[in-house]
């Protein structure tokens, strides 16, 4: 290390020009900040700044990674190119690392004498390593190299340490900047996929004599794929299906809406249900990812026969309940869609009578929680079908609304809530 030198009063001015000069350096880098949120050309602009107080022949500003168990270059001078992977390194291997890891400022004399060191350079003797403060948190380190030996002093760790706190705001400021950068595209996301999933709703319920149908999609804070239809298939015959997209957001809604099209089209060449499961499946599989289906019910409810012809695929089983009976699970059809490419599905048919009920849904009615970790559950469904089937279809779907909000003791919802009751009427 540079010896210390006594001051003379003829070295004051000089001194005094030194101090002046950092000072501008960090108001011109306190500048920058403000005026630009590319953390990449601030932190460059640090370097060169400290560059004009403290010579170097390489420096780099290094982050911590995600995982807190790297640190990771992010801005570099004087480094080879293609040498980006000997800039990596674990927290605690290293000078570098070790910096990352104690939060202890650390200047090195010569590198070949101290077995912590990482050679990125062959030319490289002395080092100094610096800390980058967030409160109490290291984020990150400021690394100069010097081809000298003993090339660095206190005075010049001090220097160095006031950059690390501009580079801090820097790097604050670049953060901060992209949460609200991301908030902002999640919220636009979010209104981009509830359109997708409100415009393929039915704008009303289906007036069928005979029958009393309602359908209701009740969103959470988070948009999923949850969908419902009534589809005109034939005189006195309506389609009436359900569906729930894997994941969330906007990749939910495409997905939504392909099966939607490729369904509405399937139906429209007069299919039988289980030949329209299977063209459909395979649009999907060839559509989506691994990870990505469709769970469904469709089927088609014949007015004057009360007969209703379904296939499930992979969906919650809608509930039919009959006066003084128990409950049946409509549960006959196949596998996912979307899960392999030559899925098969079979048909049901259930003959519905006066008093009957038919109720769809997704898991979002039969999983919602309590405060405890209770699922409302198939049960409780059935114990509120059964409560208010004297009401209309429309207010059941309410009451059943009202029964979740009871259970889970909460106003919003934690997944959509999609049903479709279906009553057959005394006088069918």
């Amino acid at each position: 290390m540079k010896d210390k030198e006594i001051i003379q009063p003829r070295d004051y001015p000089l001194l005094l020009r030194d101090q002046v000069r950092e000072n501008q350096l960090l108001v011109d880098v306190g500048g920058k900040i403000s005026s630009t949120l590319n953390l990449r050309e601030v932190l460059s602009y640090i370097l060169d700044a400290v560059k004009q107080l403290v010579p170097y022949d390489a420096a780099c500003v290094y982050l911590l990674g995600s995982d807190d168990e790297e640190v990771i270059s992010v801005t570099q001078r004087g480094y080879s190119l293609g040498r980006e992977k000997d800039l990596r390194t674990k927290i605690g291997t290293g000078i570098v690392g070790w910096v990352a890891m104690t939060g202890q400022d650390s200047i090195v004399n010569d590198v070949r004498e101290d077995p912590r060191y990482r050679m990125a350079r062959k030319r490289t003797r002395s080092e100094m390593v610096v800390p980058i403060r967030s409160g109490d948190d290291i984020i990150g380190v400021i690394n100069l190299e010097s081809d000298s030996i003993e090339a660095y002093d206190c005075d010049d760790m001090s220097r160095l340490t006031k950059f690390a706190g501009q580079a801090a705001i820097a790097i604050r400021m670049a953060s901060l900047y992209r949460e609200i950068e991301e908030k902002r595209r999640m919220e636009q996301e979010f209104m981009v996929a509830r359109d997708i999933q409100c415009h393929f709703l039915p704008g009303g319920d289906p007036e069928i004599p005979g029958f009393d149908i309602s359908g209701m999609n009740l969103p959470s804070l988070e948009v999923s794929g949850d969908y419902y239809d009534f589809i005109d298939v034939a005189a006195g015959q309506l389609g009436i299906v359900i569906a729930d997209v894997s994941g969330k957001g906007i990749p939910a809604g495409l997905i939504m809406a392909a099966f939607r099209a490729s369904l509405l089209a399937e139906v429209r060449n007069n299919f039988a249900i289980r030949t329209v499961l299977s063209k459909v499946n395979r649009l999907v599989y060839e559509s989506c990812d691994l990870a990505e289906f469709v769970t469904a019910v469709y089927g088609v409810l014949d007015e004057k026969s009360r007969v209703f012809t379904y296939s499930n695929a992979g969906h919650n089983p809608p509930l039919l309940l009959r006066p003084g009976k128990p409950v049946e699970n409509l549960s006959d059809g196949g596998t996912i869609l979307g899960a392999f490419a030559d899925s098969e599905y079979t048909e049901s048919r259930v003959v519905l009578s006066p008093g009957d009920i038919l109720a769809f849904y997704t898991d979002g009615v039969t999983e919602a929680s309590s405060p405890v970790g209770v699922e409302f559950g198939e049960r409780g469904l059935e114990k509120v079908l059964r409560k208010s089937a004297h009401l209309t279809a429309k207010a059941m779907c309410y009451t059943i609304r009202g029964e979740i909000r009871r259970h889970t003791e909460r106003e919003a919802l934690g997944d959509d809530l999609t049903l479709v009751i279906v009553k057959v009427e005394s006088g069918a």
